[in-house]
Formats: C-alpha cells, sequence, structure tokens
C-alpha cells in the first residue's frame, strides 16, 4: 500500500492553544509557558497504516495573517481551532473559516475544535453555540471537538477521525473506528520552518 502524505494545518487566533494541540499529538507532551509561533512550524507524524501526517502549526498573530494561504494552500485537512473562555477566538474562527471556503476546494477536511476543555468553570463559548454555527455552514465541517491539550482529552481523536476520512477517500472506503485499529503512531519529526 502506497504511504498517503497528507498536509493538515492549524489555524486559529493567537493564545488559543493550537501548537499545544500539535505538539500534545505529536509528541504526547505540553508546556504551559509555551512561546506564539512566529510564521508557522512543521511537525510529521507517521501512522501504521501507511499515512504520514505533515502537520502545520501556523501563528495567530494578525500580523502573520497575510503570509497564512502559503501554509494552508495543499493542505488536505484544516483544523480551526478557538478557546472555549473566550468569545473573541471563536469569533476569529469564523473568519478563519470563511477565509477557507473562499479559497480551499469543497474536499476539504475541517475540524472545528475547542481548546482549553479544563478551563469550564471558566467557559465563554456554549458548545450548543458552536454546532449551531457549523450547521449553517455551505461547506460540511467533518467534525466538532472540545478538548483539552493539558490533560490530553481529546486530541487523538481528532487526527484518528481526519486520518479516516482522508484514508476512506484515497481506497474508497467507507470506515469508522472499529474498522481501522491499525492507525497508530510509527514515529515522530518536529521541525521549527526555517521561513520566518
Amino acid at each position: 500500500m502506497d504511504t498517503l502524505e497528507a498536509k493538515v494545518v492549524i489555524l486559529g487566533s493567537t493564545g488559543v492553544g493550537k501548537t499545544s494541540v500539535a505538539v500534545r499529538y505529536t509528541q504526547n507532551t505540553f508546556s504551559p509557558n509555551g512561546t506564539s509561533t512566529i510564521g508557522a512550524s512543521f511537525m510529521t507524524k507517521k501512522l501504521q497504516c501507511s499515512v504520514r501526517l505533515q502537520i502545520w502549526d501556523t501563528a495567530g498573530q494578525e500580523r502573520f495573517r497575510a503570509m497564512a494561504p502559503m501554509y494552508y494552500r495543499g493542505a488536505s485537512a484544516a483544523i480551526l481551532v478557538y478557546d472555549i473562555t473566550s468569545e473573541e477566538s471563536f469569533k476569529e474562527m469564523v473568519s478563519w473559516m470563511e477565509e477557507l471556503n473562499k479559497n480551499m476546494t469543497d474536499d476539504l477536511v475541517i475540524h472545528v475544535v475547542g481548546n482549553k476543555l479544563d478551563l469550564e468553570s471558566k467557559r465563554e463559548v456554549s458548545f450548543m453555540k458552536v454546532l449551531d454555527y457549523c450547521d449553517q455552514l455551505s461547506h460540511g465541517v467533518s467534525g466538532i471537538n472540545e478538548v483539552s491539550a493539558k490533560h490530553n482529552i481529546g486530541i487523538e481523536e481528532i487526527f484518528l477521525d481526519i486520518t479516516q476520512t482522508l484514508v476512506g477517500r484515497k481506497y474508497n472506503l467507507n470506515l469508522d473506528r472499529t474498522t481501522t485499529t491499525d492507525i497508530h503512531s510509527e514515529n515522530v519529526q518536529y521541525e521549527k520552518s526555517g521561513c520566518c
């Protein structure tokens, strides 16, 4: 079986935990003192099912916004991250969705992810509000999840869902979790992009 190379881009406003999501998945670590991404960082994760995910963690600061198309061009999937404790981050996630809908093809796999579930007591964005928003979109959303990168809740499931969708498309299969138990990590590489 040929290896499926899939580019996954992570988008969202600054401070929502995009890097934490990516690092938790690829390295199974969490740093509470992470620094803001400059431009983008690039990680890969090879899975046993002949899939290699190229994970692009993009900068959320407004000054890097113009460079974003360079990073999400050619992506197979996009993870749009907001912070459940920040209404403003949800509004900015909506603007990322609008930008993707204007610039990407209909086959882009999109997951909407609310991070910082560990801060439930400070929640500003209800899950129902996110569901209602996604129901109104013309471009379907493949998954809606709330996660905690800090406590490793729901992170693996996001990437598993994306991988299953991409593998299913490539081989024209209808996959679910019970039939794809061989999708597991094999090795990980991490590198900062040198572009910025």
